[in-house]
């Protein structure tokens, strides 16, 4: 009898101890990198450095690296004359996702480079294991979705 109670009690704490863990996972499943809808593109979502429970993505591969003249490609779709000059690779163009639950990113930006446009957007990563990405101005029924595919 005392065994009995003595493993019921272990194994509700090993539970209790091991639910952080279940959740942190989800928290984290986004962590890596990730082909853009096109496929043209690799973005590498991680933890931001300022914000320890926000996330944050850059692309570090791109298809066409160099435009025609053969120099890196830059952000020359920027409204902003003083970004055309940064380069598309090592760029930011994801900020400030939160981790909801039920595996989805809320209250994020998106900066799309080929339009120099930057949305508001929610991310939810699918049963497949894809990222379903909504990005929108104003109400996010009036978005636009895309889906990316874990790269490595």
């Amino acid at each position: 009898m005392k065994q009995t109670i003595k493993k019921i009690l272990i194994t509700g704490l090993l539970i209790f101890i091991g639910l952080p863990a279940v959740a942190q996972k989800g928290k984290n499943a986004i962590l890596g990198v990730w082909y853009n809808s096109e496929n043209t593109a690799k973005v590498k979502i991680y933890r931001c450095q300022d914000e320890r429970n926000e996330f944050c993505g850059k692309i570090i591969w791109l298809e066409d690296p160099r435009d025609a003249s053969g120099k890196p490609r830059l952000d020359i779709e920027n409204s902003e004359e003083d970004l055309q000059s940064r380069a598309l690779m090592g760029m930011r163009i994801m900020s400030g996702f939160e981790y909801e639950g039920d595996n989805e990113w809320e209250d994020g930006e998106l900066y799309d480079p080929e339009k120099g446009k930057t949305y508001a957007c929610n991310m939810e990563l699918q049963e497949n294991g894809n990222l379903k990405i909504v990005g929108y101005i104003g109400f996010s029924i009036m978005g636009r979705t895309m889906t990316w595919t874990r790269a490595e």
